[in-house]
């Protein structure tokens, strides 16, 4: 009778916990309410709002929202308010803190952050990690569909690993609601928008822009670089030793710091050249503070005092670049100063640290300016600007780069890409990549990679996986590139090519859509380019030629940097021709 007895009551406690469960939604109905605070901000009501959608699109069920914290019933709480504090116990995040928990207490699940921006990204990563949702390209979100979920028990918490994240891909430039969703929170301009504001870095190589030639140099040559004995009056650098450019680089950073308050921080840095100033003052200045950059950095040291009190929320940045790249001695930049180290002499077919030897004086001047600078600002490349359109196998450097850059004290990352228009190498995988690592470059991009190819790509998807994996086979130990390799490099051949036309020409057979079929034929401009480039007479003749330049207009794709498309297709029809 005893063992009967407990084996009813076991049999009671199961039913009991069976009909407990927290199904978030079933059969297109829910139980959930979303509580959010009337005082919530702007980014966290759009977030409850986004969380709503999502949710009745991936299931048919439409959570209500509702602003009174105190209502009774199974809720998602959004956002830090006062039923947050009584079930964690715990202190309010600071509102610029951008990481964030989301936790199941009893039937509850509580998501929350910092205001402005924490409290959304724990909503996106939700429904991210947890319901399978991906915001590929602003124009792509993979959504699962539900016909049922429950809720599981939850206990997560992230942080960014760097404190401010972009990259410039044409094809997500100006796109708030993307950049939100994939964690990316700065970018070329400010943005005030729903989503918890876009920060910037305010301009590059702007001592000739606040110091003009054309205003300048018929009245005070003497501002501008002595080269050979004689005032430089093209596009070089200042010189920095004169009072009157520290004067009116102190003034008219001043005046754009006032009349454009919404940038966090504002470059005072060197033209793009080599032409630095040669006068006895600048190089005695450099003698005693350890080279070109040494007057760079007392240069702006000056500004940067200037600007400090009406200014103490902003920063004065400039670059460590080219002949300026090694650190000073003797001198360090002020608190509210940001350099901003560039990489374009790298090797990017193996990671920074891995003890390739083109990257040894990187690592060196990396490690000297994270000992000497308050703040480091990484400026890195992701792209051939020699030929966008190309492979340039560099996923495998991607997390890696940003992992040592990161624990080298660089309090932001700007992953330079190809700006100037759609069709380049891998553009839309890449930049939805690059910004899942800035946020965690822990993540196996392999791993990324096939979930973007996975939900991309359709049922061509295994042939666009084949094609990437050929094109990473192309990295090798001994085998080095930078930012500027051509069609002829050793990384490339015929054999290569004739692979990846075979692989992607089943991909497109594969693609059920015409939107898929397009979306190989992005790809297959790759090989296309390197084909007509090596082969040049030939592509004119089989056909590949016109095929590639048909694409090419069709996204409005330029080959490299500063080069339009009329100029390239004359000058490649000339010389195939020849």
């Amino acid at each position: 009778m005893k063992a009967r007895h407990f084996l009813s009551l076991a049999l009671l406690l199961i039913a009991a916990r069976a009909g407990a469960k927290d199904w978030l939604f079933r059969d297109g109905q829910t139980d959930y309410q979303i509580v959010i605070s009337a005082e919530a901000s702007a980014s966290e009501q759009t977030a409850a709002r986004e969380l709503q959608q999502y949710i009745e699109q991936m299931s048919g069920a439409r959570l209500p929202i509702t602003s009174d914290t105190a209502a009774s019933g199974r809720s998602i709480v959004v956002g830090w308010n006062q039923r947050t504090a009584s079930l964690t116990g715990l202190q309010k995040p600071a509102a610029d803190d951008e990481s964030f928990t989301y936790k199941t207490v009893g039937h509850d699940l509580l998501i929350w952050g910092g205001s402005q921006r924490g409290t959304m990204y724990g909503v996106f990563t939700f429904l991210e990690r947890e319901l399978g949702i991906h915001w590929f390209t602003p124009r792509c979100t993979y959504l699962p569909k539900y016909k049922s979920w429950q809720l599981p028990r939850l206990d997560h918490s992230e942080a960014p690993f760097i404190g401010y994240r972009y990259s410039n891909y044409y094809v997500v430039t100006n796109e708030p609601q993307w950049s939100a969703h994939t964690r990316e929170n700065m970018k070329w301009s400010p943005n005030i928008n729903a989503y918890g504001n876009i920060e910037a870095y305010w301009g590059a190589h702007t001592m000739g822009h606040l110091v003009p030639v054309s205003e300048f140099f018929q009245t005070h040559p003497e501002y501008f670089c002595l080269r050979d004995g004689k005032r430089y009056g093209g596009y070089g650098q200042l010189c920095l030793s004169n009072p009157d450019v520290l004067e009116i680089c102190k003034t008219r950073l001043a005046d754009f710091m006032l009349k454009n308050p919404a940038y966090r921080i504002y470059s005072l840095s060197q033209n793009d050249n080599f032409l630095f100033c040669q006068c006895q003052r600048c190089k005695a200045i450099e003698d005693q503070y350890g080279g070109h950059s040494g007057i760079i950095v007392w240069f702006v040291n000056q500004v940067a005092d200037a600007v400090k009190e009406e200014f103490p929320d902003k920063y004065v940045g400039t670059f460590a670049y080219q002949y300026s790249r090694q650190p000073p001695t003797g001198i360090k930049p002020r608190e509210n100063v940001v350099i901003r180290l560039c990489s374009i002499e790298c090797c990017f077919a193996h990671p920074l640290d891995a003890g390739c030897p083109q990257n040894e004086k990187f690592m060196h001047d990396l490690r000297g300016w994270a000992e000497l600078a308050p703040h480091l600002f990484i400026w890195d490349y992701i792209v051939d600007y020699a030929q966008y359109i190309a492979p340039w196998p560099n996923f495998q450097v991607l997390g890696p780069n940003i992992k040592v850059l990161g624990e080298n004290k660089a309090i932001g990352i700007f992953e330079e890409a190809q700006y100037q228009s759609a069709g380049a190498e891998f553009d839309e995988m890449k930049a939805w990549t690059v910004n899942q690592l800035l946020w965690d470059p822990t993540q196996d991009v392999d791993s990324l990679v096939n979930v973007f190819i996975k939900g991309y790509y359709g049922k061509a998807a295994p042939y666009i996986m084949e094609y990437y994996r050929l094109c990473q086979s192309l990295v090798k130990p001994d085998v080095h590139y930078g930012i500027y390799i051509r069609e002829n490099h050793e990384i490339y051949s015929d054999a290569f090519i004739e692979k990846a036309f075979s692989i992607l020409a089943e991909g497109k057979s594969a693609a059920e859509t015409e939107w898929l079929k397009e979306q190989v034929d992005r790809v297959r401009m790759q090989p296309l380019y390197l084909h007509c480039m090596r082969h040049k007479a030939a592509s004119l003749q089989d056909g590949t030629w016109e095929e590639l330049k048909s694409l090419m207009l069709k996204y409005k794709a330029l080959h490299r940097e500063s080069r339009n498309q009329a100029e390239f297709f004359r000058q490649f029809e000339a010389e195939a021709r020849q």
